[in-house]
């Protein structure tokens, strides 16, 4: 490694340098990448932008740079004409995540739309509003409100909500990228004749419904990673 400088390791045949190397595991790892959260590796992505997208084109995967909103996410190419393996797992949300998910975009759609910066919500409220659309004739309440709270924590840990205090939280514009104002519609129409009809394209029958950015199989962040994101980067902000 001494006689070559550029070799980041024994061996080391790659042509990035470390920084884009890191962005590019951060966004193979994990759903998003946010420049609010992580403001050094946002100005590496952008700097090297048609980089990464090339080496995840290799992977026939898109990468989609959302400026406005300072989110950067990946999606799964899908060709009819050509054969491609699939490396990104679309992973539906749950019930219970899909109902919380509607409730913060109406919030944070009616917040923008009266001219606040920024939409907040209680974990109390987020149960109730919940709870309304499970069958009333189910007694199980306490499983429901378990969860609605699971819920509300891998909500979180994705970036949708950020806990400013316990049981107080930001929603965050990723809520926009997660669940489009069209899927809002068809979802809330949905809710109100649930009984009635069935479910919009993209939501199972017991109420699962697809994120307009899929999943993928790597396990999301974890606090463990965020601490050592802390050491890497000092530029950082704590969510």
């Amino acid at each position: 490694m001494e006689d070559d400088p550029a070799e980041l390791f024994a061996g080391d045949t790659g042509t990035l340098d470390a920084d884009v190397r890191r962005v590019l595991v951060r966004l193979l790892q994990r759903r998003f990448l946010l420049a609010e959260r992580h403001p050094a590796q946002w100005r590496t992505l952008l700097a090297h932008q048609q980089l990464v997208e090339s080496r995840l084109h290799d992977l026939f995967v898109h990468l989609v740079v959302d400026h406005e909103r300072g989110i950067a996410y990946k999606r799964q190419v899908r060709s009819a004409e050509l054969d491609v393996p699939v490396l990104l797992r679309d992973e539906p949300y749950t019930r219970a995540e899909t109902l919380v998910l509607v409730h913060l975009r109406t919030v944070f759609q009616r917040e923008r739309g009266a001219g606040e910066t920024s939409a907040r919500v209680d974990v109390e409220e987020l149960e109730a509003t919940a709870l309304t659309y499970f069958d009333a004739d189910d007694t199980n309440v306490a499983a429901h409100q378990r969860e609605i709270r699971t819920a509300i924590a891998r909500l979180a840990k994705e970036g949708v909500i950020e806990e400013e205090s316990e049981g107080r939280y930001r929603v965050t514009p990723l809520v926009e990228v997660v669940l489009s104002n069209e899927r809002l519609v068809e979802l809330r129409e949905w809710l109100r004749t649930r009984h009635e009809a069935p479910a919009p394209a993209g939501a199972g029958d017991d109420g699962t419904t697809d994120a307009d950015a899929p999943s993928d199989d790597e396990d999301d962040e974890t606090q463990d990673d965020d601490a050592q994101d802390g050491a890497d980067d000092d530029e950082e902000t704590a969510p």
